[in-house]
Order: C-alpha cells, then structure tokens, then sequence
C-alpha cells in the first residue's frame, strides 16, 4: 500500500465511526428509528393543497419534482392550431418526504385527501424504507435529522 491508500483507509474508519451511535443511549434517544419515504405522484395544481395538508400535521420539509409519465391514463390528445396531437406523458408533480414510520399513516391521509379529485390521473403513493439520514449542518442523524 502507497501512502495515500492508508489516508483513505483513515477516512472510512472516520466515516464509519461516526454512524455508530453514543455510548449510553437508546435507539430513539440517539436519534435512530425507523423511518420512511413518502413519495407521492399527484397533478401539479394539487401542489399547494397538498403542501397546506402537509404543514397542518407537522411535516415542514419535502422535495418536489417536475415530472412526466402516465398510468391507466395512457395520455391524451390536443388539438394545437388545427393539427391533432398525441401527447404520451403527462406533467406531473412527485413530491418526497421524509417522516419517522409513526407518520407515515398521516401523511398518507393528507396527501390523499388534498390530491384527490376522483378522476383518472389522480396519482399513486409509495413508501420506501429509509436507513440513514444526515442534517448536513448539524450532523444530526436519523430521526433528529428529519
């Protein structure tokens, strides 16, 4: 091994001390719990309502992302200067959020009844398992971090 192998061999011994948790502490105390992704697909005029949702039950971060796609919907035609047009995706919103398992069932509640509009196209909700997460500026971890 040159030098710099036993430098990066240093850095992930530094990485992965610092994941393990505090002498003394429980899991919750340190911040580690069980925790989810919320990932919602929703039409973009539904956004604000479904951020309002969100707010109102204590989940105050979340990431949107302009997106296109299409479900049982399968698209749609237009009609633009006479001409018809297919159009295969459609714009849609997808909106994650990061909440403790404990939430998870609310924030589906409020997503789903501030998205909903009872017409195809509504969207679809999923929710993924999260293992680790870091309040970059803090370094919280985990729970504490959300």
């Amino acid at each position: 091994m040159g030098p710099g192998c036993a430098r990066v061999v240093k850095l992930l011994r530094v990485v992965n001390l610092s994941r393990e948790r505090p002498v003394g502490l429980n899991r919750a105390q340190a911040g580690i719990g069980p925790m989810k992704i919320v990932m919602a697909i929703i039409k973009p005029f539904k956004l604000e309502e479904v951020r309002d949702a969100l707010t109102a039950i204590g989940v105050h971060g979340l990431t949107v992302t302009e997106v296109k796609g299409y479900g049982r919907q399968k698209g749609h035609t237009e009609i633009y200067r006479g001409a018809e047009y297919a159009v295969s995706f459609l714009p849609k919103i997808k909106i994650e959020v990061a909440v403790a398992s404990d939430q998870v069932d609310k924030t589906i509640d409020a997503i789903t009844s501030a998205a909903k509009t009872g017409q195809i196209g509504d969207g679809k909700i999923f929710v993924i398992n999260l293992d680790h997460a870091v309040r970059i500026r803090t370094g919280e971890a985990d729970a504490a971090a959300l």
